[in-house]
């Protein structure tokens, strides 16, 4: 509550200076603290930090919106399905998954936590200067965690839209700003990360804190946008920072026993984990009534199977979201050991029971289903609150990240291409193969199946012609081609409305 009153108080304060401008209405307040006084210790900028990390949580569902990484993604590429009760439930899944997708259909909610995101970070730096009694150290840890998160939201905002506002500095009303073109925001993260990341303030690996930025997770999302890029002049740098994660003796792939038990609640944050999105069940209080409070995520219930009963390890209550495509499991080499971890076929559970939803083709992702206790402890909506983190990095991305900056760019590197992937082809429990770009390509699918990551593969590799057409869904639900015209989707009607009477309304893109 009283963060709250700070931000009030702080609001209506910029309004009565912003509207006079007189030197003698800068009143001090006896009995309150105005906001631009409040974050003046270590304690209260690490409050500010918090905040910034608080909106990593809201995709899932928050805005009115289930938007949850990594399946906003997924549904574009070739091993998902929307599903759900029929084309209208979530309209804007079917639509994207179709490459249909209009102004009033478009995944608004992520632009609307972005910039949520965005705002929190640029805070941190705004009153940094303020802080007394803070150290250098923890100063320059801090403003690197803060222009991180800055650029994860970004991220986010710049591979669906491309052409985003773009600014560093808080905007003052009419809280508008020049559209960016894609390649410009790009530039602007590159060089802040840059920043972040040389400077070295943040460590390569957390043992307490966990959900916080590490240097690793910097390099990771360096290395993400240089490649969707295709920046070859920063290449080698990414290269380098992948092997510098490699050689710091932090992360290391977890065992061919172990692979199941990773995406279990008691595998998370093993040595393979660089960046999770944190969620919680024990004492969850996220609600329908709060959907931004702390808790856990809805991303199982979205994607569980309805009604489903009699399975020994999956169930409660599920609404039949992204389903796997019968492709996916295909894609899978005999003996791989990663297909029963992240395919569940319900015909191998033959006294499970479940009602089938729109789409439904037998096969689910495992990697994320709700597990039978997995909202255990929770203690306001169960839907709500399942305690399963979100992979954003995991280690075995690093080394193929370093396989193909050595053997599809010809970087140089301080260990060979074929190493690093056949590190992850072995843990597998498969032979080993040459690096090449179909070989790399083909471990990035099934490694990081329903990660979030095969969309942008197939684009930056220039293979999402190729791959995402009707003649490649077996299904038969999918009636458009992608095109490079379909690599940024419509801006959301509302920010179009929101900006056309200000000096920088947006241009909508041609999709």
């Amino acid at each position: 509550m009283k963060k709250i009153y700070y931000i009030i108080a702080a609001a209506l304060l910029s309004m009565t200076l912003s509207s006079c401008g007189e030197d003698w209405l800068n009143v001090q307040s006896h009995d309150k603290i105005y906001i631009d006084e409040y974050y003046n210790s270590e304690a209260r900028i690490k409050e500010a930090l918090v905040a910034a990390y608080d909106p990593l949580q809201w995709f899932d569902w928050g805005m009115g919106m289930y938007n949850p990484v990594p399946m906003i993604y997924e549904v574009m590429a070739d091993d998902i399905y929307p599903g759900g009760s029929g084309v209208s439930d979530n309209r804007h899944y079917h639509l994207m998954f179709d490459y249909s997708v209009d102004s009033q259909n478009t995944p608004a909610s992520v632009w609307t936590i972005g910039y949520s995101g965005v705002n929190r970070a640029n805070c941190v730096h705004k009153y940094m200067p303020g802080v007394q009694g803070i150290s250098e150290e923890s100063k320059a840890e801090i403003l690197a965690e803060a222009t991180v998160l800055r650029n994860w939201y970004y991220t986010q905002m710049w591979k669906l839209w491309g052409n985003i506002p773009y600014y560093e500095t808080n905007l003052d009303f009419p809280y508008a700003c020049p559209q960016w073109k894609a390649d410009e925001v790009y530039e602007a993260m590159a060089k802040s990360l840059e920043e972040a990341i040389d400077s070295k303030a943040l460590p390569m690996k957390r043992t307490a804190e966990l959900g916080r930025v590490t240097q690793a997770a910097a390099m990771m999302l360096y290395a993400e946008i240089v490649m969707y890029q295709n920046d070859k002049a920063r290449m080698q740098k990414a290269l380098d920072y992948m092997e510098e994660i490699i050689t710091s003796g932090e992360y290391a792939l977890v065992s061919s026993d172990d692979l199941a038990n990773m995406w279990e609640p008691a595998g998370e944050w093993s040595s393979e984990t660089i960046l999770d999105i944190n969620f919680f069940s024990q004492g969850a209080y996220r609600s329908w009534g709060s959907p931004l409070a702390a808790g856990g995520t809805v991303l199982p219930t979205l994607m569980g199977l309805n009604s489903m009963a009699g399975s020994a390890k999956y169930g409660n209550e599920g609404w039949g979201f992204f389903p796997l495509t019968t492709m996916a499991p295909k894609a899978f080499e005999e003996g791989d050991l990663r297909k029963a971890v992240t395919v569940y076929e319900t015909a191998s559970e033959p006294g499970m029971t479940f009602t089938a939803r729109y789409q439904e083709t037998g096969y689910h992702l495992a990697k994320y289903l709700p597990r039978l206790d997995g909202n255990a402890g929770q203690i306001a909506d169960a839907t709500l609150n399942y305690g399963t983190n979100i992979r954003l990095y995991r280690y075995a991305e690093t080394l193929l990240n370093a396989a193909e900056l050595i053997a599809v760019h010809g970087c140089s590197g301080k260990g060979s291409a074929d190493t690093y992937l056949n590190e992850v082809r072995t843990r597998a429990g498969l032979g080993t193969v040459g690096a090449n770009l179909e070989t790399i390509l083909q471990e990035r699918h099934v490694e990081l199946m329903g990660e979030g990551k095969r969309y942008w593969d197939l684009i930056r590799l220039g293979e999402a012609a190729k791959v995402l057409t009707p003649a490649n869904d077996e299904g038969g639900f999918r009636t458009k081609a992608w095109s490079e015209n379909k690599k940024y989707l419509p801006f959301p009607q509302s920010e179009m409305d929101a900006t056309a009477s200000t000096q920088y309304p947006l241009t909508q893109n041609n999709y």
